[in-house]
């Protein structure tokens, strides 16, 4: 299996200097979060497509198991995927991801590639009750689908549909390549639209699957800076819910960022409006206080961070008592039982 990510749009409704995908979510790029998830697939091949002005991103991400194609001019999904092309191989899938999805499941991608197999196309669909926007899946009589239509290429009867496509799909690559090939721009955008290969699987005798995610957060893309908030918040909840299966105490579950690697021991308790930044450790019966910010830092056992202490590259031994508004500065190591009073830095 091969992954085609797609990371070339320009990100106008961000309105900053900084490319789309690199905005970040839990303090990483949008495109490494994805990144992740294809690498956790055991991808083959991982394949960039990036767009005019995207040299930063290859710049900020590039790694020795990624290809890159830069896609210039944009001229749609289906050409961005055709420029992929000279890096896949034609006795393999192609796994097509999209670099401002960040909050993609690998559960739900194995699926997606299961249900493909190695000669069907899979499609990832979600039902929603205002579509506006999206592309409409279309069925015939036997519930099988034909085509996808785009929401400005769509008649008022097609626009009802409920069933969306969400741009992730499955597709053996010699059939790809193929079919790409054939797709024109005859639509409202004259661009050239990956849906319109479902038409040509259909047409080709290729079986046509769909897969629902398993949350429908997994399918959401980001445009603006309120979308980044509102995945951002969908985000630190997931990590909440781990913590709190894993035993974590939070007072407050709506109340924490972690940004980085998050490591605990049992009945730790963490209070609210704390941040967790880089590879961070809690022993046994840790205890942070509210307002605390912890960065790389290993944290042992019984030890007790007051209200607003700032802990930066930081080793503490077994029931240390550090704070209120204390700050240890980065390379500090701590023994056993150690007391940081008030403001000590």
């Amino acid at each position: 299996m091969q992954v085609v990510v797609l990371a070339a749009g320009q990100g106008k409704r961000m309105r900053s200097v900084l490319p789309k995908v690199l905005q970040p979510i839990a303090g990483k790029p949008m495109l490494a979060h994805v990144l992740d998830a294809a690498r956790t697939l055991d991808a083959q091949r991982v394949c960039v497509v990036y767009g005019h002005g995207g040299e930063v991103v290859r710049e900020r991400l590039d790694a020795v198991d990624l290809a890159w194609a830069r896609q210039e001019p944009q001229l749609g999904t289906g050409h961005a995927v055709q420029q992929a092309l000279p890096h896949l191989d034609d006795e393999h899938v192609a796994l097509v991801l999209y670099g401002d999805v960040p909050l993609i499941g690998v559960p739900t991608l194995r699926r997606l590639v299961a249900a493909a197999g190695d000669a069907r196309l899979a499609l990832l669909t979600v039902e929603m009750d205002n579509p506006t926007g999206y592309g409409r899946i279309l069925r015939d009589a036997a519930g099988k689908v034909v085509r996808i239509v785009e929401e400005k290429d769509a008649s008022d009867e097609e626009r009802k549909v409920r069933e969306v496509n969400t741009g992730i799909l499955v597709a053996p690559v010699r059939h790809l390549r193929a079919w790409l090939g054939r797709i024109g721009n005859d639509n409202a955008q004259g661009e050239y639209y990956l849906t319109d290969i479902i038409g040509l699987a259909v047409a080709d005798g290729v079986e046509v699957t769909t897969v629902q995610p398993d949350a429908f957060a997994e399918t959401l893309g980001v445009n603006n800076k309120m979308q980044l908030a509102e995945l951002e918040r969908i985000h630190q909840g997931n990590i909440a819910r781990r913590l709190m299966e894993e035993g974590v105490t939070l007072i407050d579950p709506a109340r924490i960022d972690v940004r980085g690697t998050l490591t605990v021991g049992r009945d730790v308790e963490i209070d609210v409006n704390c941040v967790f930044e880089g590879e961070v450790e809690l022993g046994d019966g840790v205890r942070i206080g509210a307002n605390c910010v912890v960065r790389d830092a290993r944290i042992g056992a019984g030890t007790r961070l007051e209200p607003f202490s700032h802990v930066d590259s930081t080793t503490m031994g077994q029931a240390c008592v550090i704070g209120p508004y204390a700050r240890t500065r980065p390379g500090t190591v701590l023994g056993t039982d150690v007391h940081l009073g008030n403001f000590v830095e």
